[in-house]
């Protein structure tokens, strides 16, 4: 049986964005993952780019953020510059709120203009590790009300030698955090960092 939106819990609002932007028939990633999520469980999703699993961990995050707090409540890690980007773009568009502020932060563009964005509050930022880490260094990000924790192509992060950035940034990442984990491929290398990631305080 296919599923609505408004069946895997999404708000009204959350699908007349959607619907706007011509999606009404959530994939399979979006079924599996969505009702999790809004439920506060910790989810690992696997599944190819083009099947929406930005929005499987997206528009939870979108229906739990508070746009009152200008602090950073979500972090999405991204492994390129280009995915930090398509993430960000994607998260916008389903923001439907224009106090909510998503800031992509990567390597090959102006660090002092991303610090002007951060200052002016962002609830979410997505990603690349190594400038979040930079950016953590010097003081430009704080991380202590963030709620959301989300490794976009995992996979990508394992095979490019990401993963002590990651667990250095999970250092200062609340300990009472849901945690969001997606991947194409199946990785035997991978098997245990989600598990270790999650211990991380």
């Amino acid at each position: 049986m296919t599923l609505s939106f408004n069946q895997l819990g999404l708000s009204q609002t959350r699908i007349d964005c959607l619907e706007a932007l011509g999606f009404t028939i959530p994939t399979q990633i979006q079924t599996e993952a969505i009702p999790h999520l809004l439920a506060g469980r910790d989810v690992i999703g696997q599944a190819q780019t083009g099947t929406g699993k930005t929005a499987a961990f997206a528009l939870p995050i979108l229906e739990r953020i508070d746009p009152q707090i200008k602090a950073p409540q979500a972090l999405i890690l991204a492994p390129t510059r280009e995915l930090a980007v398509q993430v960000s773009e994607s998260v916008t568009q389903f923001k439907a709120d224009a106090n909510l502020k998503v800031v992509a932060i990567y390597g090959g563009q102006s660090i002092d203009r991303q610090t002007s964005q951060l200052r002016r509050g962002a609830q979410i930022i997505v990603g690349t590790p190594g400038r979040v880490l930079d950016l953590l260094s010097r003081g430009e990000i704080v991380l202590d009300q963030l709620s959301w924790f989300v490794l976009d192509e995992a996979d990508e992060m394992l095979n490019m030698g990401f993963i002590p950035d990651v667990k250095k940034i999970l250092t200062k990442v609340p300990s009472q955090r849901k945690t969001a984990f997606s991947r194409q491929r199946w990785h035997q290398r991978f098997i245990n960092c989600p598990n270790n990631f999650s211990k991380i305080r």
